[in-house]
């Protein structure tokens, strides 16, 4: 996984509120187990005319190569709502995008993104209608988005956010919940070896 310190990049500006998981991912294309694959899929009922997705939309905006690129994508409130699918972010992320900067996340989306190394920023509605009409007025500007300091920036517009000190910590090293496991292997394995042994841990 990729360590999340500093992303500066254009932005996706994807209007409106309560985009669930069915929308950002189809249950169609939830048999697959592997986290690759699923970014062509992202958004399909609004992304394609048809079902082979052989034929754009081209009102929607994921379609818009002036946003091609793009590790960023702006959202609404209430942003990943419905059925608990990891599929979903592993399609955002798959797509390109490393950081979700929303109005509001649900709970379980907002974990499950911290689990597949997306990093999930919710900030007050005011600054991201803010940075969508930037973004949506000029698709070169780009945001930054630090972890390391906590910052959105954007021209003018300058915002804080907070997130959990171990998922920071996690984000920056590029290791999910098991990777950060794994770097205490050599604790885990001699706690294990002495209680086997009978003696006091």
């Amino acid at each position: 996984m990729e360590p999340i310190i500093e992303v500066t990049s254009k932005a996706i500006p994807l209007t409106g509120n309560n985009v669930d998981t069915d929308q950002l991912l189809p249950k169609q294309f939830l048999t697959e187990i592997s986290r690759t694959g699923f970014g062509k899929h992202l958004l399909h009922d609004q992304r394609y005319l048809d079902d082979k997705e052989q034929v754009p939309n081209p009102a929607c905006v994921l379609n818009d190569e002036a946003y091609k690129g793009a590790k960023i994508l702006l959202a609404g409130e209430n942003f990943g709502c419905g059925s608990s699918r990891e599929h979903a972010p592993w399609a955002i992320a798959d797509f390109g995008i490393s950081v979700i900067v929303a109005k509001g996340f649900a709970d379980i989306f907002y974990a499950n993104c911290l689990n597949n190394q997306l990093l999930p920023v919710c900030l007050p509605a005011n600054i991201v209608d803010a940075l969508m009409m930037m973004c949506s007025d000029d698709p070169s500007i780009e945001i930054t988005v630090s972890l390391k300091h906590q910052r959105v920036m954007c021209g003018d517009v300058m915002a804080t956010f907070t997130i959990a000190a171990h998922h920071r910590v996690n984000l920056m090293n590029g290791v999910d919940k098991i990777g950060r496991t794994l770097q205490d292997l050599s604790v885990i394995e001699d706690y294990e070896a002495k209680y086997l042994a009978g003696s006091s841990v």
